[in-house]
């Protein structure tokens, strides 16, 4: 019988066991390091930008010359040279001086704004009339504005995305330490499973959850291995995992996890090592297992797609961006509910849903049916002590 735990005591027990385990760090090259998780604290170097820049093709002025000027009354500047790209102006400018910048540009030494061009006349003799006032710091950026020497630019732990590789790159980074990408053994098993690729025969289904979670780990950064599906057999199963767990860093087994005669994994992660859990009060993925074999994760995810899809999510993500001294947030957004929602009371429930404007319609489901996950935006959890809720009760939706 299971001895089931709630699903916040099951990522309790994960932080208990696995909280100060670590990945090695490797050396990265920028080419390389989008999705990959920081090893240490990024600071700045230098300022960022190391001028003072313009974000609009047009003049450089000091602001308070243009107070009070209007079409009727504009003020009048001389232009004392223009900016060109790729090297810093050697003018400071005076008081009735401007100075043309195209976008990008560094400004002279004394302008504190930008005017766009288009706002400009020219009069003659690099005379140029200026009929709106500027506000200091307008159209520009100053240096150091984005960065100072010094300054946190990414801490360790976070996921490399494609703004954070142009912002190491604007600091001159090239090369950065990160987390190894862990390896993730997923082996399925079943008598009854056959791989996608084959024809069914009378009372055998596809391996749906080999592939699934392959392609759920290869999302989260990892390297998968994936092994052959394996029969409802004690020594064949365990030789399997010692095979496995020998180059991975975390072992996925789908199937096998409940209490009957052939399921075999329970009894074997206790032969191998350690089981801490066996079964959480969540539907789907009662008959989860989390165990520990040779100091390395295990888990038993239920042979049931849709159970190992939100186990996964809900266990498994997680411990992998904590073997990567990261945080897994999940997004949620807040939404009322269509129509009432019935619940097995005693065990938490997770309800898929289809967003449409600030409205959780909930999609019809049945137990196993993978295809279901498709056709949702994502869900949300039902209590384990509430019955369930009512047409137009705000739920919080994670979103797939």
């Amino acid at each position: 019988m299971f001895k089931v735990i709630s699903l916040l005591e099951a990522r309790k027990v994960l932080d208990c066991q696995f909280g100060n385990l670590r990945l090695l760090t490797e050396s990265a090259t920028l080419k390389d390091a989008a999705g990959r998780f920081l090893a240490i604290d990024i600071a700045s170097g230098e300022f960022v930008p190391a001028f003072d820049r313009s974000t609009v093709d047009g003049f450089a002025v000091i602001s308070r010359d243009l107070r009070g000027c209007s079409d009727t009354i504009p003020a009048i500047l001389h232009k004392a040279g223009e900016s060109q790209m790729g090297t810093l102006p050697t003018h400071i400018l005076q008081p009735g001086e401007c100075f043309y910048v195209p976008t990008g540009g560094a400004l002279p030494q004394g302008a504190d704004a930008m005017v766009m061009v288009e706002f400009v006349e020219d009069i003659g003799a690099d005379e140029f009339a200026f009929v709106k006032p500027i506000a200091p710091g307008a159209n520009m950026i100053f240096k150091g504005e984005d960065l100072q020497p010094d300054d946190l630019i990414l801490p360790k732990g976070q996921r490399l995305n494609p703004a954070d590789i142009g912002t190491l790159a604007s600091m001159g980074i090239t090369e950065i330490e990160v987390f190894r990408q862990p390896k993730v053994a997923v082996i399925s098993t079943g008598d009854e499973l056959v791989p996608a690729s084959e024809a069914l025969e009378p009372g055998k289904i596809r391996d749906v959850n080999t592939p699934m979670l392959a392609a759920l780990l290869q999302q989260t950064g990892a390297i998968v291995q994936e092994h052959e599906i394996v029969l409802d057999q004690h020594d064949l199963l365990r030789a399997t995992m010692k095979t496995a767990l020998a180059m991975a860093d975390v072992l996925l087994v789908s199937g096998g996890t409940s209490v009957g005669e052939h399921d075999n994994l329970p009894k074997l992660i206790s032969e191998l090592g350690k089981v801490f859990v066996h079964g959480i009060a969540i539907k789907p993925g009662k008959p989860t297992i989390i165990g520990k074999v040779d100091g390395k994760p295990v888990f038993g995810l239920p042979g049931n797609p849709v159970a190992a899809f939100f186990m996964f999510h809900a266990l498994v993500k997680p411990l992998l961006y904590l073997l990567s001294g990261s945080v897994f947030e999940q997004t949620a957004i807040r939404a009322q509910l269509s129509r009432a929602i019935s619940s097995n009371h005693g065990r938490e429930e997770v309800i898929l849903v289809r967003l449409e404007g600030d409205q959780a319609i909930p999609v019809p489901s049945k137990s196993g049916l993978v295809s279901t996950v498709c056709r949702a935006d994502g869900y949300f959890l039902i209590p384990r002590d509430l019955e369930g809720l009512t047409s137009g009760a705000f739920v919080n939706v994670f979103l797939l």
